[in-house]
């Protein structure tokens, strides 16, 4: 299967991930972020990792009540990812793309 790459400068992939504090699971759910996000959107993103236990405000504003989750913003429609952030493909169908070759 062949990629379509997001649009040149148009379709910059803003990205949330909720984590809970400094745990195995959220360092898992980081690394695994950045390395699809690196392997497929080829810097057209923007990843921030928001600490729930930090940002109790950013929870509630988006209702997140399970972690860790992701919140694609940009580009629309807003779609959550929650769960088990390792499946590439399960990760990549949330965000509306195919992996690369």
């Amino acid at each position: 299967m062949t990629a379509e790459p997001p649009e040149e400068t148009s379709k910059i992939y803003k990205l949330r991930l909720f984590v809970t504090g400094s745990t195995p699971r959220s360092t898992r759910a980081i690394e695994n972020m950045r390395r699809i996000c690196e392997e497929n959107l080829k810097g057209q993103y923007d990843l921030e990792v928001v600490d729930v236990y930090q940002n109790p405000d950013a929870t509630r504003e988006l209702q997140i009540v399970a972690t860790p989750t992701l919140v694609k913003i940009l580009p629309e429609p807003l779609r959550r990812i929650i769960g088990d952030l390792s499946d590439q493909e399960r990760v990549l169908a949330g965000l509306d793309l195919q992996p690369l070759a």
